[in-house]
């Protein structure tokens, strides 16, 4: 019962970060509309209700056209993200896995940054999203088949050829930025792989809003498995659980995941790998408890980061890839740390 309220008191902890963190990313910025303005807003659009006189049209444009859209895109990335982060490391038994350390990221940068080098806009942001799966797709197949000793995939070996792929794709994703024989879009390409969350619009958020909800159902449901992976294959399968057929499954899905959000925002290292680790000082190992945790906190997280990027500096942007990094690093440490203290007792 004590455990209940306890799990119960962080997601509502959560939910109640997450809405001042949008509230906030909402409000603030380089105009500030008042947060209480902010709401009338909102409720007047979504319900038809309220006095809209109690706010300028800019205001409400800038509320519901430029920042609102914004805000729902860096919490269905920072979700995702942190989703494919706790996947990723059970995937491979180990706490430091991400989708960028198993080559994921980076054959969904190499799709999209081709996508824009060589101007596949036929269905706009949707190409991209189109190529970024297609590249991390194409990239979870090679690391797949040259992870495979005896007709198994073994996790070291997984992790190590994801780290090897991943780094010639950032060298192929290089060589595809230099090459491009328009400034405009080299720069595009360069903003991109650093992480941006600008232009960010209302058609751009439905497919990131799909892949995230299919992406933590198909994994809530195998949550179960998720834990037994964690005691080990042997046990995993003793209790009915084909850790083989669910590591391909899972590998698909992150690769799902991942190339879509990858593609949409670019390279925003650290949070599926500060995420997971923090959620789980919270609520646990389940993962039934940690896949859901952490989309409420990826998505506040990113948020706040996005906001950092666009006011620390303001009118100028700094990339969301630059402050993640900037932020992640030591926060990892920190939670690395405290990790090792309460595992030995001191």
């Amino acid at each position: 019962m004590i455990a209940r309220r306890r799990t119960a008191l962080v997601f509502a902890a959560l939910a109640v970060v997450l809405l001042a963190a949008a509230t906030a990313g909402i409000a603030y910025g380089s105009v500030t509309v008042a947060p209480g303005v902010v709401w009338r807003i909102l409720f007047h659009r979504i319900t038809g209700l309220g006095d809209p006189g109690g706010w300028t049209l800019t205001q409400d444009g800038i509320v519901w056209n430029l920042r609102l859209p914004r805000v729902l895109l860096a919490a269905l990335v920072g979700a995702g993200l942190a989703v494919v982060g706790v996947a990723a490391q059970a995937l491979v038994r180990n706490p430091l896995a991400d989708p960028y350390l198993l080559g994921i990221s980076s054959g969904a940068c190499v799709g999209a940054v081709l996508s824009i080098v060589v101007g596949l806009n036929f269905w706009g942001v949707t190409s991209h999203a189109l190529a970024g799966f297609v590249g991390a797709l194409g990239t979870f197949a090679v690391v797949y088949l040259l992870s495979r000793r005896g007709g198994a995939l073994a996790p070291t070996r997984l992790l190590l050829v994801g780290v090897v792929i991943g780094h010639a794709l950032l060298g192929v994703t290089n060589f595809l930025v230099l090459q491009a024989d328009d400034p405009g879009k080299t720069n595009s390409a360069l903003f991109w792989l650093l992480g941006s969350l600008s232009g960010a619009r209302w058609a751009d958020l439905g497919i990131p809003a799909a892949a995230l909800a299919l992406g933590l159902v198909a994994l809530l449901a195998r949550g179960r498995g998720l834990n037994a992976l964690l005691v080990g294959d042997e046990t995993a399968a003793s209790i009915g659980v084909p850790p083989g057929r669910l590591r391909r499954e899972l590998f698909g899905t992150t690769s799902l995941v991942t190339g879509v959000m990858v593609a949409l925002s670019g390279s925003i290292y650290f949070v599926g790998l500060v995420v997971p680790h923090a959620v789980r000082l919270l609520v646990g190992s389940d993962h039934r408890k940690v896949l859901p945790a952490a989309a409420l906190a990826g998505a506040g997280f990113l948020i706040l980061v996005d906001l950092a990027a666009r006011s620390v500096l303001a009118p100028q942007e700094i990339p969301v890839g630059i402050v993640t990094a900037v932020i992640g690093a030591p926060v990892f440490l920190l939670l690395m740390s405290r990790r090792r203290l309460s595992e030995t007792g001191l």
